[in-house]
């Protein structure tokens, strides 16, 4: 039985009105809401025994799945008395963690194989693996190519190219070592610790369809693009 956790307190601002009601990961997309189809791609791939670190509307949340019998998982609640980051909640369910796990953000909709990261993972010698999506944003601007006081070149409105974390990460149990009891600490304070100390990082690259709800426009399209990527993939 592979382990999951998935980060379920944010307070989903930039999603208001919407999450003044609900937790943004109960927020429907299609037929269902963001969390069932995470635990459904998870599933998919024998993630079976998942973690929600809780906090905003955490009862929702308890309510709607239960033990998660009836989507065919195991799963277990931890809950914030204060916001943790994206790492700290780890630290609520430590002695749970024993064998490399999957940490993944509660606003995700990715078709990302899960079985080949965690395999990818398993084979480097980085007890942290984090995915990351390449991210193409237009600039509107001619961008100008000089020496000195002379203009020797000109690039019509180039595409910037970054790389971005993906909200989605492979853990070998050692990592919990880095993360204090209680308090906050996020994903960039372990990544620069860790580099810090020498301790390597490993990446993959995904290059799936990948989506981070984090405001109202991301949240329109992953219902646009709901039938294409996850209906016919669940129901099959």
């Amino acid at each position: 039985m592979k382990t999951a956790i998935i980060l379920a307190g944010g307070l989903g601002t930039r999603l208001q009105p919407f999450t003044q009601i609900m937790p943004k990961p109960l927020l429907p997309i299609g037929e269902r809401s963001v969390l069932e189809i995470q635990i459904e791609r998870l599933k998919k791939f024998g993630f079976t025994k998942i973690f929600f670190a809780t906090n905003y509307k955490a009862d929702y949340i308890a309510r709607f799945f239960g033990d998660g019998s009836q989507l065919g998982v195991e799963l277990h609640y931890s809950k914030e008395e204060e916001p943790l980051g994206t790492v700290g909640p780890l630290s609520l369910i430590r002695e749970e963690l024993t064998k490399p796990f999957v940490v993944m953000n509660g606003d995700i909709l990715s078709l990302v194989n899960y079985e080949k990261l965690y395999e990818h993972a398993l084979k480097s010698n980085c007890d942290l693996t984090v995915a990351i999506k390449k991210y193409v944003m237009p600039f509107a601007f001619g961008d100008i190519l000089f020496e000195n006081d002379r203009v020797i070149g000109i690039e019509e409105k180039p595409d910037i190219i970054k790389y971005i974390l993906a909200g989605i990460y492979v853990m070998k149990p050692q990592v919990l070592d880095y993360v204090p009891n209680k308090k906050y600490f996020g994903m960039d304070t372990l990544i620069k610790t860790m580099i810090a100390k020498n301790d390597p990082i490993a990446k993959f690259e995904l290059t799936d369809y990948w989506l981070d709800i984090g405001q109202i426009d991301d949240f329109q399209q992953a219902n646009e693009t709901y039938a294409e990527y996850f209906k016919v993939d669940t129901a099959s």
